[in-house]
């Protein structure tokens, strides 16, 4: 993870930032090393927003977002490879309009023929243990499953299934859409995630560098949780505290 993402395990996305001062605010309060950026948002933005990343310091993940073929996907990793020197990709590749959710057979032809050219690929996939594996085995540096589609805010829809991907891949997992608020993100790590990505919850959020505090602050509690163990869950109570000297009436 260290070499992929340095110290914070809050990934920042850019897209609906309302302005590049409240995108700024947002990225610094959420203590984030990374951010991803479209290849196709660089060139709508205009030349604001790369120097804004390069004054912060952030490392820019290009993605491949608004792609529906793995033929159009490799084409724009290949752009973006150019454009940012950098051989890291995060992989969208878009079954259709209305549900934004990965096509996986497209997802996993690009994921190979990009592996093969020498990137590290991080697919944005679906809740599908089997195709994160598929995916992990064909050499991704990483594994990026939805929580829920993207921009819907509905939290992780299927906990148990984020729980098999991780249980069944030795690489990252990285928590990617469907994050409403902090407890989504929380969750996401006490599932085992070893990183969330976020963009719309914070972004479009009332005020975006509040909600990336809570996110950044959301992230840490779940890893710390997540590390310390839980405890299981019961059926019937069971008391804190011992009947060792109850009195006797």
């Amino acid at each position: 993870m260290a070499d992929l993402f340095g110290e914070s395990r809050l990934i920042l996305g850019t897209g609906g930032a309302e302005s590049l001062a409240a995108l700024e605010a947002a990225i610094v309060a959420s203590g984030t090393e990374m951010v991803t950026v479209a290849l196709r948002r660089v060139d709508a933005a205009g030349p604001g927003l790369l120097p804004l990343l390069d004054r912060l310091g952030m490392r820019v993940l290009p993605n491949t977002a608004g792609c529906y073929t793995a033929s159009d996907a490799v084409k724009a990793a290949h752009l973006a490879r150019d454009a940012f020197e950098t051989d890291l990709i995060k992989l969208e590749v878009i079954g259709d309009e209305r549900t934004l959710l990965p096509d996986g057979v497209e997802l996993l032809r690009a994921a190979e023929r990009l592996v093969g050219d020498g990137f590290q690929v991080l697919p944005y996939t679906s809740d599908d243990p089997i195709l994160a594996r598929r995916l992990a085995d064909a050499g991704c540096a990483a594994v990026m499953p939805a929580g829920a589609p993207i921009g819907s805010g509905l939290g992780i829809g299927n906990p148990h299934h984020i729980r098999l991907i991780r249980d069944s891949v030795d690489v990252p997992v990285i928590l990617d859409a469907g994050i409403g608020t902090a407890s989504d993100a929380a969750l996401a790590m006490e599932l085992g995630c070893d990183a969330v990505l976020i963009a719309s919850a914070v972004t479009r959020a009332a005020d975006p560098a509040r909600m990336a505090a809570a996110m950044r602050h959301a992230v840490e509690a779940g890893r710390l949780a997540a590390g310390a163990g839980r405890i299981p869950k019961r059926y019937h109570a069971l008391a804190s505290t011992s009947d060792d000297g109850r009195p006797a009436w």
